[in-house]
């Protein structure tokens, strides 16, 4: 029978929940006013979130201060689109032509990025294949307007994983080196290949976690800078 909490989670949150299971380690443990996924046989408490982290604030707020805590973060590196009918009989497959990868870490963070370097959490990446399943074709409601079934995330396989214990780990998941000049969040898009929405929530993060500072304007475009390490 399921336990508390499993009957609504979706396949990608249960399949993530058994990859990271070790001996040892209990599902669906309840702590408190709360219901922790996963919690090690050591003590750390695990939540995989395969969604906006948001919801997590008043968990975090209840239990972190006396408990280590791992937030897990699955993102697509490579989706396949599987078309099927209503018996589940697969009509097509393909890989999907959006790109994603660490970088979308970066909109969930917006929700709590001063937390990064609390020496009870940490927020692992993890880079996955995925197959997103939906229906054979958008359809139209009664209105005529048209609907897109949005999919159900499996997990094919775990590609890659990163972990962010400091606010200095944010900088490792950029994939490039900021400049030393002052830079428009439009450049920083451009340096990591984020689409401007995006690089505008890592900018965000960044500041709020101490490792960029404003730095004026460049005509009407506000500019960031890195922060000196050495700075007292």
């Amino acid at each position: 029978m399921p336990g508390i909490g499993e009957l609504a989670e979706g396949p990608l949150h249960a399949a993530v929940k058994q990859w990271l299971s070790r001996p040892g380690d209990a599902f669906e443990v309840p702590i408190g006013r709360w219901v922790v996924d996963l919690v090690r046989a050591d003590g750390e408490l695990v939540e995989i979130q395969t969604g906006g982290f948001g919801p997590l604030g008043p968990k975090l707020d209840g239990l972190l201060d006396q408990h280590r805590m791992r937030i897990v973060h699955p993102v697509p590196a490579v989706r396949r689109i599987v078309r099927v009918d209503a018996d589940g009989v697969i009509l097509s497959e393909r890989r999907s032509p959006k790109k994603a990868g660490v970088l979308e870490v970066f909109d969930k963070l917006v929700s709590f990025p001063s937390l990064i370097g609390h020496p009870h959490l940490v927020v692992e990446v993890l880079l996955c294949r995925e197959d997103h399943v939906r229906a054979p074709a958008p359809t139209r409601s009664r209105s005529g307007r048209r609907t897109r079934d949005p999919g159900v995330r499996h997990l094919a396989e775990v590609v890659g994983r990163h972990e962010l214990r400091q606010p200095a780990d944010a900088l490792g998941l950029l994939g490039a080196d900021l400049p030393t000049e002052p830079f428009s969040t439009a450049e920083l898009g451009a340096l990591v290949g984020a689409p401007v929405v995006l690089a505008q929530r890592v900018a965000y993060c960044l500041r709020l976690m101490e490792l960029i500072e404003p730095a004026g304007r460049r005509g009407p475009t506000p500019l960031h800078r890195l922060v000196d390490p050495r700075r007292p």
